[in-house]
């Protein structure tokens, strides 16, 4: 065996930490060269899928779809020959608002005093027309205001995206593909008919349309020519949007002479297990259960089925609501929505505001722990559906039902104080 000097060993240790450093070092920069060439892979895989081949063939099975429903070539170049998807439609559609908002905030916003002299201004201007409509349609002309209102705050904001470019965006993506693809197909139908040109048909980033935002699907079922000029025109003209909004309601089931619902008091140890839009009573059963007007008197007598709900849970304002209400959850499923309209269309014409209990908390809640509320009760055995931060019918069954073991006001609502009692589960 041969001894190497002292001298050469750490000149080949030397020789040896080198070309590790080195290694190293080209391992480094090559390991960044990769990841960067796979990223520009990325990109450019997303950018073709997007605006290249994959999107050029999605289009391409679009229009043959299209014309097998009876859409000609001229509508089709007309609409789609430089559609492109759009990335705020996208942005806008992944990030719903953050923060749920109670009842109490979300009415406030929506009628407040300034709304409610302005539709009054805009009931009285419109009147002769909406007696007109109200007589073929059976819609009284307040609600016609008050969804007018709502929407599209009498006309000025009907939204600035291409209709087609949205719809195309949406129907591409694969989030509610088959939903949009629908809705765009029912676009190209209007265009084909004649009732608007593509670049004219604007809306909302998700394909709601004109004065009272249809969307394609219901402006196809619904919409009415009321001048007679031969297109059923809800972006300019007045007469042909209340007239199609006063039929999507009449076709809906709108009870005619019934108001939507009204806001009442409920007796102490009331079961609030009831307090559901799945459980109908008379007016007289719920008399007898100790519901009353707000003044305290009695309900009135009327042959009707109502529904009791809280939409702020059991220290929150209790509604009897009726056919009208879920004919207006029609138009849109949202419960506070729903109020909105017929405490508006109230306000309108001279009723009272909506009374709210000092004891109603108007904390809200964030969409994180609206899903840490579904998740902790399906962690307990308590089916509350996806934990997307969405609750709905699944969500509030399941917190009825754990209200339940805990000796809770069983409101199906998620409070604050709800999210307490699961965390210490």
């Amino acid at each position: 065996m041969t001894l190497l000097h002292p001298k050469n060993l750490a000149l080949k240790q030397s020789i040896f930490t080198l070309i590790l450093v080195l290694g190293f070092a080209y391992m480094a920069v090559a390991g960044q060269v990769y990841a960067q060439d796979c990223q520009k892979q990325a990109d450019t895989a997303t950018k073709d899928d997007i605006s290249g081949r994959a999107f050029k063939d999605w289009i391409k099975s679009l229009r043959t779809e299209a014309r097998g429903a009876g859409i000609s070539d001229r509508t089709l170049d007309s609409a789609l020959s430089d559609v492109s998807p759009v990335k705020r439609v996208i942005e806008l559609d992944r990030h719903q608002p953050e923060f749920t908002r109670t009842f109490h905030d979300y009415l406030r916003r929506r009628v407040n005093p300034e709304r409610i002299k302005r539709g009054r201004a805009m009931l009285s201007k419109h009147r002769g027309l909406l007696e007109e409509i109200f007589h073929k349609y059976g819609v009284p002309p307040r609600y016609i205001i008050a969804f007018w209102g709502l929407e599209t705050n009498f006309g000025d904001h009907l939204g600035s995206f291409k209709v087609v470019d949205a719809l195309v965006t949406l129907a591409y993506d694969q989030r509610r593909a088959d939903f949009f693809r629908g809705q765009l197909l029912d676009a190209l139908r209007i265009i084909e008919q004649g009732h608007i040109e593509p670049d004219e048909m604007t809306g909302s980033w998700a394909g709601a349309m004109g004065h009272m935002q249809f969307l394609p699907s219901t402006f196809t079922g619904h919409a009415v020519d009321y001048t007679g000029d031969g297109s059923k025109d809800i972006w300019n003209s007045l007469p042909d949007a209340f007239a199609s909004a006063a039929n999507f309601l009449s076709s809906s089931g709108w009870q005619p002479g019934q108001s939507w619902g009204r806001q009442v008091i409920l007796p102490e140890n009331f079961d609030f297990e009831l307090a559901s839009l799945q459980r109908k009573k008379t007016i007289e059963e719920w008399s007898k259960l100790g519901v009353r007007r707000t003044d305290g008197t009695a309900l009135p007598q009327a042959d009707m089925e109502a529904s009791l709900i809280l939409p702020q849970g059991h220290k929150g304002p209790a509604f009897l609501v009726y056919k009208n209400f879920r004919v207006i959850m029609r138009w849109n499923r949202s419960v506070n929505y729903a109020i909105s309209v017929g405490h508006l269309a109230d306000r309108i014409v001279g009723m009272p505001p909506i009374k709210f209990s000092r004891n109603a908390k108007h904390k809200t809640l964030s969409h994180n722990k609206l899903a840490e509320i579904q998740q902790l009760l399906n962690r307990l055995g308590f089916d509350a559906g996806p934990e997307d931060g969405l609750p709905g019918t699944r969500t509030s069954a399941a917190i009825r039902a754990f209200q339940k073991t805990q000796s809770l006001p069983q409101d199906g609502y998620p409070s604050p104080l709800l999210l307490e009692c699961l965390r210490a589960q």
